[in-house]
């Protein structure tokens, strides 16, 4: 690893779980050692889709195999159409591990990785991951977001690879839109942040020093750099994809996706589950985030210039309690599925759980000082994200993905119907303040002004 990876190995020392990270050329040459190393005598089945077999699956069979390591027949799935991460797909390979007494290595980015991820453990069995792409977070962290047989997207929990691979040749020749991808997902650690900074402010939800810090130290380093990402100049490449295995391992230390996950995911993890098509693809989870994130930007900046008197007053006359009647009206009118709306409902009734409106919205007032100076410093300007997403080649508009404005607006108040996570959404709710702010952000001289 290089010093743009240096925050890689102060997070490695602290993992539970990973014992090894090899980002460098030519890494696939590093396989059988770290197989021996990491889980040794075990027999190991290669996971992978037509595209990442191509690219090292290939070759990484045809080594093990050289070397006598013990391997079974590979699994490869189709490229076309691309491969959904549904969790009937990873019992599936579970089976399929269990039959063949063997150990799966992951070939691939975020559906394979989470797909394998969970499989193994179903299977009661580690796993290896050789990264394809710098593309997702996801490599690292504890849990697997996969789609239910309901159809809600849920992170599920599953332990991280015992060791993570990525060969700087290969990283260079994945697809440019994929390195963007991961570009947008490491964006929302911004996002991610701040919403963690309010709900720690606000008594809702405490940070962790440490998983925090291990995203948010270097997170501007690791966003620095889009000029040099869209040239695939390795060492950035290196830094992005070791900015994102960090955040696995913020994960990892922290239990859950907090340090690393807000509202910003929100709005990606509600297109993926309605199955949002870009291209007749699914729309990829780091476009969605890059486009997420810009919106929450936005939204964080409406709020910091509100008046601070505004906000004690609208706290002051805010009600205590939860509209059952209400809230159920919005989820019945949010989603016309019965089970994303049966879903919804236990969100919201566990984020109800967390405590007094009155209480958060007092605490905010006497917070609201010193926490409106933190979240200044934590933040990067919309446009500026708008503009680094687009260097790099990434969404940053809703309709790079086809979402209409109107669709989208209304995307910001079903976004926070879908997660128990206390984020920016909830503020503004609990301020009655969430559909002032998404109306003035689409009007004329707002932020998504035509």
């Amino acid at each position: 690893m290089s010093d743009s990876t240096s925050p890689l190995r102060a997070a490695l020392r602290d993992a539970a779980v990973t014992k090894e990270v090899v980002i460098e050329h030519a890494a696939v040459r590093s396989i059988p050692g770290v197989l021996q190393r990491c889980a040794p005598g075990r027999r190991w089945m290669l996971v992978a889709d037509e595209n990442t077999w191509d690219a090292v699956g290939a070759s990484a069979q045809a080594l093990l195999e050289s070397q006598g390591v013990s391997c079974a027949a590979p699994l490869v799935f189709p490229a076309k159409p691309r491969l959904k991460p549904r969790v009937q797909r990873s019992a599936a390979i579970a089976q399929q591990l269990s039959a063949q007494a063997a150990t799966p290595l992951a070939v691939g980015s975020g559906v394979v990785s989470d797909l394998v991820k969970h499989a193994a453990s179903l299977a009661g069995r580690p796993y290896v991951c050789l990264a394809t792409a710098a593309s997702m977070d996801g490599y690292a962290a504890s849990g697997a977001a996969l789609l239910g047989e309901d159809g809600f997207k849920r992170t599920l929990a599953c332990p991280p690879p015992v060791a993570v691979l990525a060969d700087l040749d290969v990283l260079r020749a994945a697809p440019a839109r994929m390195t963007a991808w991961g570009y947008g997902d490491l964006a929302g650690k911004a996002v991610a942040g701040a919403d963690w900074l309010l709900a720690d402010a606000l008594g809702v939800e405490p940070i962790n020093p440490r998983p925090y810090a291990l995203v948010q130290d270097h997170l501007g380093d690791w966003l620095g750099a889009p000029q040099r990402l869209a040239v695939h100049e390795p060492q950035a490449l290196a830094g992005l994809l070791a900015g994102l295995l960090v955040s696995g391992f913020a994960m990892q230390a922290h239990g859950n996706s907090r340090p690393a996950s807000g509202s910003d995911h929100q709005f990606s993890h509600l297109w993926e589950m309605e199955n949002l098509q870009v291209d007749g693809e699914p729309a990829a989870h780091g476009a969605c985030v890059g486009v997420g994130c810009v919106a929450m930007l936005a939204m964080y900046e409406w709020l910091l210039a509100q008046p601070a008197a505004a906000i004690a007053a609208a706290a002051s006359q805010a009600h205590d309690g939860q509209d059952e009647a209400a809230l159920s009206r919005e989820i019945e009118a949010a989603f016309g599925n019965e089970e994303f709306r049966a879903a919804a409902r236990d969100e919201m009734n566990a984020k109800a759980a967390l405590g007094s409106r009155r209480a958060r919205l007092e605490q905010l007032v006497r917070a609201w000082p010193a926490l409106r100076a933190q979240l200044k410093r934590q933040l990067i300007g919309a446009r500026d994200m708008q503009q680094r997403l687009a260097t790099v080649g990434g969404a940053s508009h809703p309709g790079e993905l086809g979402i209409a404005a109107a669709r989208f607006a209304a995307d910001h108040r079903r976004a926070r119907l879908i997660r128990r996570r206390y984020t920016l959404l909830d503020l503004l709710d609990d301020l009655g303040w969430l559909d002032r702010a998404i109306t003035e952000q689409f009007a004329p001289g707002g932020f998504w002004a035509a």
